[in-house]
């Protein structure tokens, strides 16, 4: 969490109203979890945050689907070239061939997501 942010409680952890307003979960939300829940020194428990985003990333960048148990898949797919339109202008570009991730979430997480535990 930021210095100075007004929803960071004493302790570390978010309040429920960033949590209902959709807050974003940062790097260090995740470190200070591992924290409290594990309790590994923070330092530690960033290095970690640190090395299992590494691993996704590389993972990403070797053109490899990453997929974590009970939680989802972060799919990589290769799109063509396209011809697209300016929303501006309505003019036609063109849109060069990419690749992207994208991130489908699993049966589990669906679930609870709406509540069907």
């Amino acid at each position: 969490m930021a210095k100075g942010d007004a929803t960071a409680k004493p302790n570390g952890e978010a309040t429920d109203e960033r949590m209902a307003s959709g807050g974003t979960v940062t790097r260090s939300d995740l470190a200070d979890a591992i924290h409290r829940k594990v309790g590994v020194p923070r330092a530690e428990s960033a290095k970690y945050v640190e090395m299992v985003l590494e691993e996704i990333f590389e993972r990403i960048i070797a053109r490899e689907d990453v997929k974590l148990s009970s939680f989802g898949a972060f799919v990589v797919r290769s799109k063509k070239e396209r011809l697209g339109r300016n929303p501006k202008t309505g003019a036609s570009a063109k849109i060069s061939a990419r690749l992207v991730v994208s991130f489908k979430p699993s049966n589990i997480m669906r679930a609870r997501i709406n509540g069907d535990e």
